[in-house]
């Protein structure tokens, strides 16, 4: 049987909620990415608030480097392998964070038992393997289709991707915003050495170096200052080679990572298959304009206030540089990982209180 307990809603009542929480990713430690710090984060949360969470991921099962992408590793498991394991944990509610193979296996195991279950759409998917493939986007939207539609709720970050989403034809959205850690990353934070002496406006990118982040609008740029790239990924050693004036910086993280944001000018955001864009509000917090262009993730965080977005990339950098850094950073602490985390759980909330058949 379900252990449920309950809390009261901010619209007042007693609402159920999950005790023991079961994620299924194929995004997980090692690997440093806006769905990985999302999930850790909301997991630490969710334990210090009292609820078990189990974390089914690729470290559980032997894996393969992903093609094109070695850093991230796909799970392989046997027939069942997945199931058995939710079955064990004997979970009050479901959220399939993913569609790899493990995402797949558990959806597998919730539809042929009837068990309700969450997912979360945390990255532009078909975009992403199109560019990895070239292949048209439209084939891969009919396995997206197809993977959430029995999902009780998809988890969406966004106005612009449950617009694209209800254009595909899921209907059953939620929103799940994400946070900044605001004990880390502010204005104050300490400038790197490495940006001693490097010709103004530093303009900064922080994040995986793939294909899909489209960074070479933001290297191949012609407005005077320095680039600064901070992260790691498959394209590195390529984009380096090619773009020798550029500062590679490698991965930081924490007190590094914040003064890495608080002493750029102006924080770029390159991407266009981003579903939010984690490191746009950390560099908000942090007091740094973001510069990109005008696609979902970037158009649902930065306003005028506090950026710019232009299809000209450097029109678009040269336009932040006037920002009110007191703005971004305002905007960037509104945005909180208790508040996110509540939505979260109000997704799961919305399942009803029934047994999970083994």
């Amino acid at each position: 049987m379900n252990r449920m307990t309950g809390f009261a809603s901010d619209t007042g009542g007693f609402r159920p909620f999950p005790q023991r929480i079961a994620i299924v990713t194929d995004a997980w430690l090692p690997q440093i990415n806006g769905v990985v710090r999302t999930l850790t984060t909301t997991c630490a949360i969710l334990r210090a608030r009292g609820h078990e969470v189990e974390v089914i991921s690729p470290d559980l099962f032997r894996s393969i480097p992903c093609p094109t992408y070695p850093d991230i590793r796909l799970a392989i498991m046997a027939p069942g392998a997945v199931g058995r394991r939710l079955s064990e944990i004997a979970p009050d509610a479901i959220h399939i964070a993913t569609e790899g193979p493990l995402g797949l296996a558990a959806r597998g195991h919730c539809v042929t038992h009837a068990i309700p279950f969450t997912s979360a759409y945390h990255t532009q998917f078909p975009d992403y393997v199109a560019h990895r493939t070239g292949l048209p986007p439209s084939l891969f939207w009919r396995y997206i289709r197809w993977f959430h539609a029995p999902a009780r709720k998809v988890l969406v970050a966004t106005e612009s991707i449950r617009e694209e989403l209800r254009g595909h034809g899921l209907t059953r959205l939620h929103h799940w915003s994400r946070g900044v850690d605001l004990a880390c990353f502010h204005p104050a934070a300490p400038e790197p050495p490495e940006f001693a002496g490097l010709p103004r406006p530093i303009q900064l990118y922080v994040g995986r170096v793939a294909v899909e982040k489209n960074l070479e609008p933001f290297l191949g740029g012609t407005y005077p200052g320095s680039r600064v790239v901070v992260g790691d990924g498959p394209a590195l050693a390529s984009l380096a080679a090619r773009f020798p004036d550029a500062h590679f910086l490698g991965r930081r993280s924490g007190a590094a990572l914040a003064g890495c944001y608080a002493n750029a000018d102006v924080f770029v955001f390159p991407s266009r298959t981003d579903t939010f864009g984690l490191v746009m509000i950390e560099a908000l917090a942090c007091g740094t304009p973001v510069a990109g262009f005008p696609v979902p993730g970037p158009r649902d965080i930065v306003t005028d206030r506090v950026g710019a977005l232009s299809d000209d990339l450097d029109r678009a950098i040269a336009a932040a540089l006037f920002s009110d850094r007191a703005d971004c950073a305002a905007l960037g602490a509104a945005y909180s990982w208790d508040a996110a985390t509540d939505q979260f759980l109000a997704g799961l909330a919305a399942l009803e209180v029934e047994p999970l058949a083994a």
